[in-house]
């Protein structure tokens, strides 16, 4: 049986894995509204526009994934010379710790997918791309850019959405360098024709992928078994990965094979967990991990990453509970960076849910506050509450403010159950966390008009709900403190 204690273990050495990835990046866009109408001019919905996030798609995940997991990620891409590939360019740099080595090719068409989404249903993805091959002196820039990184590299992955950068020549001579400098090969294939990619370490194609590549059946077990084994004799690689869904992940090596069952989560999304799978897979074979315990956390990652909206990540943190097969503590769990706090508000709303917004310092809660809260969570279906950081307390507040630190008064805030989420940000206010959640429902309490309400007047842009809660007298938080010190 396995130790997932020990996996868990595993993943706090990643810090300091070099992982080197090279691929197809491109632009995913996630454009979120609603649909009230059928056009009277065809009979097609008509789609309302409220909000929309764009992020780094493809290799550009794994670069993400990587970045999170605490892992030194660099890049190796190819984007088109327009405004697409610059957006993609600075996406990428953003990323923590990260290098790119991006070749801006001129005539071709940054590959961007724009998915639409209506409540908890996509309705439409369009797709702009050039899959052609990339020309020979740019191949011949990844492949030199390639060997000059491998001492410095404990892994390889090979992202590959066939739009023409892992052309046959490229990805061969990627392979026989890494394969010459010891280095491990993590392909994430497409197409059917898996001699793409001899000689890798692991390929992880899922069950469609496999029977494509194998011609052979892949109904059970014993079947995938044998198909993945074929592709074992046929293109040298050391296993074969083959992710099947809500049927977890089967890995086949010559020496035989381990089947991993799914971990039991609400599927929400299941964006780019490709990409979360190749790019655990890497690093923890980076890390030394052995090839059947690094399979089992790509496994967690990937039951942690589907359960999410978008094309998403798994967090280091979040991969290490999964392994411990718990959950944090209801006040932790509550707890959530901004990134996190987006991506469980988008899940919210596909379900339906109305969502509500608070904020403020929060350095005593007292009755008043408690009121406030239950006012607010009766007005919404999950409530999301802004705490202002240390530094903006003590900027709003002056001297010896705040009396309690930002992660004491979150802890606070996570025990109450009428709060659902809690999310610190550090300016002096929080419009930027507001413009981002896009409340249904905006609370204060009633010592404010609602002229004075910071973000009143962009929710009611679009059609939110401004509540001003009843406050009893005698609360408010600058009192007890004054009452204290007496």
């Amino acid at each position: 049986m396995t130790d997932h204690s020990a996996l868990a273990a595993e993943v706090e050495a990643f810090s300091g894995v070099r992982v080197l990835c090279v691929g197809d990046v491109m632009l995913d866009r996630f454009a979120y509204g609603e649909v009230e109408r059928i056009s009277p001019e065809a009979p097609i919905p008509v789609f309302r526009h409220r909000h929309e996030a764009t992020m780094a798609g493809g290799a550009g995940n794994v670069l993400r994934n990587l970045s999170t997991l605490g892992v030194a990620a660099r890049i190796v891409a190819v984007i088109g010379d327009d405004g697409a590939g610059a957006e993609l360019r600075a996406l990428i740099e953003a990323e923590p710790g990260a290098q790119a080595e991006l070749f801006a090719a001129k005539g071709r068409e940054t590959t961007i997918k724009t998915r639409y989404i209506a409540g908890s249903q996509q309705l439409l993805r369009a797709d702009r791309e050039t899959t052609t091959d990339i020309e020979p002196a740019i191949a011949e820039k990844i492949v030199a850019t390639v060997a000059a990184a491998l001492a410095e590299t404990d892994a390889i992955v090979l992202s590959d959405y066939g739009k023409g950068v892992l052309t046959r020549e490229v990805t061969a001579r990627i392979i026989e360098a890494a394969r010459q400098a010891g280095k491990p090969v993590v392909v994430d294939p497409k197409g059917p024709d898996m001699s793409h990619y001899r000689g890798a370490s692991v390929v992880t194609p899922n069950r469609r992928e496999l029977a494509e590549a194998s011609g052979l059946a892949v109904s059970d077990d014993a079947e995938i078994i044998i198909a993945a084994e074929k592709l074992i004799a046929g293109c040298g690689f050391e296993a074969v990965l083959v992710t099947r869904a809500k049927d977890g992940m089967t890995l086949v090596t010559a020496a035989g094979a381990e089947h991993l069952e799914a971990m039991k989560r609400e599927v929400f999304d299941v964006s780019g967990a490709g990409d979360t799978v190749v790019a655990t897979l890497a690093a923890a074979i980076g890390a030394g991990v052995a090839l059947v315990d690094a399979a089992g956390i790509a496994n967690a990652a990937a039951g942690v990453v589907v359960g999410k909206v978008g094309t998403a990540v798994v967090e280091k943190s979040e991969l290490i509970d999964a392994l411990h097969g718990r959950d944090r503590s209801s006040a932790g769990s509550k707890l959530a960076s901004f990134e996190a706090a987006l991506e469980r508000i988008a899940r919210w709303r596909r379900k339906g849910l109305r969502i509500g917004f608070t904020n403020g310092c929060f350095d005593i809660l007292h009755p008043g506050h408690v009121s406030l809260f239950d006012q607010a969570r009766g007005a919404c279906d999950r409530l999301v509450v802004g705490l202002n950081s240390d530094a903006s307390v003590a900027r709003l507040k002056g001297a010896g403010r705040p009396l309690q630190a930002e992660a004491a008064r979150a802890a606070v805030l996570g025990s109450v159950a009428s709060i659902d989420l809690v999310v610190v940000f550090a300016d002096d206010t929080p419009m930027k966390l507001i413009e981002a959640i896009r409340p249904d429902v905006l609370v204060k309490g009633g010592d404010y008009t609602i002229e004075e309400v910071v973000g009143a007047e962009f929710v009611q842009s679009y059609g939110a709900k401004v509540l001003l809660a009843e406050i009893a007298p005698g609360h408010g938080t600058t009192q007890t403190i004054a009452r204290m010190v007496k």
